[in-house]
């Protein structure tokens, strides 16, 4: 901690960054609801032009829900509130002459918004009417067009602000891989034509470019993303890449698995990163970022530089460090950052790769567990919080008892924090002792929060130590079907077992025992039999006196070979760089209007395949948004600049159309499939038939809306 001004000094700046903040949060707000309103009053507008043109009466034209804030009648002119209770006694006493029978209104609550026509309210199909000019009148393939007028403006919006979008150009991230997740399906897919381009090593690698996603051309990483998101269960995704150094495009054929975090289909890559590390106004946000980069050891590089070299190689992408530590076989690597002519070489040791799998605990949940051949480290602390530091937690503590579990993993941990959810959890941790010796600490005052939360950052003891907790029992492969028992439950007989040597080498650590286990195996694979030393706890008895057993511990050639493939990767994330930007530009009027076009009709279909992987069930009805999600997230979009609100609300625009299309009798998609049933039938369907199907489309339609309000206000409020 830094020394501290005088009270208040440093308080004031941060109040006015604060307020700063927050007028430019609540601006961005209005710019995102007022952009709502034009895209509601575009789609009403198709509706209303469209009913004057089929000679149909309008009664109100209305931007937004509930009471009229303010309107306009022709003949009556500005009217706080709705002008209806005037037009109607005008009505009986001298039939309204020279005042419009139309009311333009704008009502109290920003959401939605509608036209009314004589004869026709969505809510409500026996509002009929048999008046020369009703919508009853009129004839049902002009009815067909007024419903379907919305629809159409919608798209055209979409598709005019797509092209001024492309006109001036968006930045956004190009399709370009950074880094991959080990253990993840980019990280295990082989090239099918990988023997004829030379290519062995399996994985997308950082610095590959995708040029084409299931057979065509994508822009951004977004598509990629998209595109993953909708993928069908079971059903690969294909990518063309193109990769540096090798002759030809590389196709891989990657089954997309669910993430742990987002519920969504993934690949498990992330974005290109710069060379550029990121730089703050703020000077409190600057010196947390510069405390970051030295705890993962980044020491003397400040915000602001810039990667400049990677082993002496004049670099321009962070992907460089990335794909560095993953091809050098675990060597260290020399990275120099630069700024104003000042530069300062960093060593980074590449961490190695260990494995990801899946444990299927109770309920169905299915956690990744990272682990060698089984082996996994005991939860440890990381981080503490103000909240977990006053119920006695330090920083460093290893939990030797969490709940009913002993030397707990950091899924088992997590699983049984989650299980005392509101109640207080049995705690016993091994603290570093004022002798340097671990000694173990009873804490009474922990209670879980009602998040499932204590209030710390959790690690494990696989750099520091070779403390294990017990093994799953059964694992999953990703992309495999069924379990399997990993090769630790012959070695693993009690949690808290601590491995000495291996074949009579000393290991201190997992990356030790992994250089280990491939010394005493061979390459080529093959069934081995390795003398593992080991310390098992005893009761009563100090950690480091209880007895040592040597045990055979016998690997299969598969298990072998699974050993020998691990790598290694980058133990810095791409968080310390900026992602890298492309312009996506068009050429000409031309291009801007193709481009603007084949966007519209992507994210059409795209909004289409939402609903039927929401029925597939790879999409989950929480991962829509409702209207306080919509505008939260518009808000983040607009902080990005007005060329990509412009973008949000083009997809909007699309949504909306989308959405409004849908077979349901309270939106426009239901009431153009009762025409069509008129059309073809002759006379309109029974008014029973469309008021049960009205009122099971409002029913429909209001327990979505509660449903994704409710989460969208509980992850706002990160509940």
């Amino acid at each position: 901690m830094g020394e501290k001004g005088p009270p208040g000094a440093a308080q004031r700046p941060e109040r006015a960054d604060n307020s700063s903040h927050m007028l430019e949060r609540a601006f961005d707000l209005f710019l995102v609801v007022f952009g709502f309103g034009l895209i509601i009053f575009v789609h009403e507008l198709g509706h209303f032009l469209a009913a004057r043109w089929a000679g149909i009466r309008v009664l109100a034209f209305a931007v937004g829900l509930g009471p009229a804030l303010v309107s306009f009648r022709k003949g009556l002119g500005f009217k706080a509130g709705s002008s209806e209770p005037e037009y109607l006694r005008r009505l009986e006493q001298d039939g309204a002459e020279g005042v419009s029978p139309t009311e333009y209104r704008l009502n109290y609550l920003p959401f939605g918004g509608y036209v009314k026509m004589l004869g026709q309210e969505d809510g409500n199909p026996g509002a009929v009417s048999d008046a020369p000019d009703s919508y009853q009148v009129c004839k049902p393939w002009k009815r067909m067009v007024v419903i379907s007028a919305g629809v159409v403006m919608n798209l055209i919006t979409a598709a005019v602000l797509f092209v001024v979008v492309f006109m001036v150009g968006l930045r956004a991230e190009p399709l370009k891989v950074g880094a991959v997740a080990p253990g993840s399906p980019a990280s295990r897919a082989s090239a099918i034509n990988a023997p004829e381009a030379g290519v062995r090593r399996p994985g997308l690698q950082p610095g590959d470019r995708i040029l084409a996603i299931n057979g065509e051309a994508r822009r951004s990483f977004n598509d990629l993303v998209l595109a993953t998101a909708m993928a069908k269960a079971e059903v690969p995704i294909e990518l063309r890449v193109e990769r540096p150094g090798v002759s030809m495009p590389l196709t891989f054929l990657i089954r997309p698995e669910v993430g742990a975090s987002s519920g969504l289909f993934e690949l498990g890559v992330e974005p290109s990163r710069s060379a550029q590390v990121p730089d703050f106004a703020d000077a409190q946000q600057r010196d947390r970022f510069a405390k970051s980069l030295a705890r993962v050891g980044l020491t003397g590089v400040e915000p602001g530089m810039r990667l400049a070299r990677v082993d002496g190689s004049p670099v321009s992408e962070g992907n460089a460090l990335f794909a560095a530590a993953v091809q050098g076989e675990g060597r260290p690597i020399v990275a120099r950052f630069e700024k104003e002519g000042r530069g300062v070489d960093v060593t980074i040791t590449p961490r190695p790769q260990f494995q990801t799998d899946h444990v299927i605990r109770a309920g169905g949940v299915v956690s990744p567990v990272e682990h060698l051949l089984g082996l996994t480290g005991v939860m440890k602390v990381d981080a503490v919080s103000e909240e977990a530091r006053g119920k006695g937690l330090e920083e460093g503590d290893i939990f030797a008892r969490l709940g009913t579990v002993e030397y707990p993993s950091i899924a088992q941990g997590i699983s049984e924090i989650k299980a005392h959810t509101g109640r207080r959890i049995p705690v016993v941790v091994l603290r570093r002792g004022a002798e340097g010796g671990l000694e173990e600490v009873t804490l009474d005052a922990v209670t879980v929060n009602r998040k499932g939360q204590i209030g710390f950052g959790v690690i494990d003891t696989a750099e520091s130590q070779t403390l294990l907790a017990m093994p799953p029992e059964k694992l999953s492969r990703p992309g495999q079907r069924g379990e399997f028992v990993p090769a630790a439950t012959r070695l693993v007989r009690a949690p808290g077992t601590r491995i000495i040597s291996i074949n009579d080498t000393s290991v201190a650590n997992f990356a030790d025992v992994r250089a280990a286990l491939r010394e005493a195996t061979s390459r080529d694979g093959g069934e081995r039999t390795v003398r593992v030393r080991v310390r098992r706890p005893v009761e009563g008895m100090p950690r480091d006196e209880a007895p040592a057993e040597v045990v055979e511990w016998k690997l299969s050639g598969e298990e072998v070979a699974q050993v020998h493939a691990l790598g290694w990767e980058s133990p810095i994330g791409g968080g310390i760089f900026e992602l890298e930007q492309a312009l996506l530009k068009a050429s000409g009027v031309g291009e801007a209007i193709s481009m603007g076009v084949s966007e519209t009709h992507r994210v059409m279909l795209s909004t289409y395949v939402t609903f039927a992987r929401l029925f597939q069930g790879t999409v989950k009805i929480e991962h829509l948004k409702g209207p306080v999600g919509i505008a939260h997230l518009g808000t983040l979009v607009a902080g990005r600049g007005m060329i990509w609100l412009l973008f949000f609300f083009a997809l909007i625009s699309v949504n909306l159309a989308v959405i409004n299309f849908l077979p349901l009798p309270v939106v426009d998609g239901g009431q153009f499939l009762f025409l069509l049933f008129e059309q073809i039938r002759g006379k309109p369907a029974p008014m029973v038939v469309q008021n049960v199907a009205t009122l099971a489309g409002l029913a429909l339609i209001l327990c979505v809306f509660l449903f994704v309000t409710f989460n969208d206000v509980r992850n706002l409020l990160g509940l």
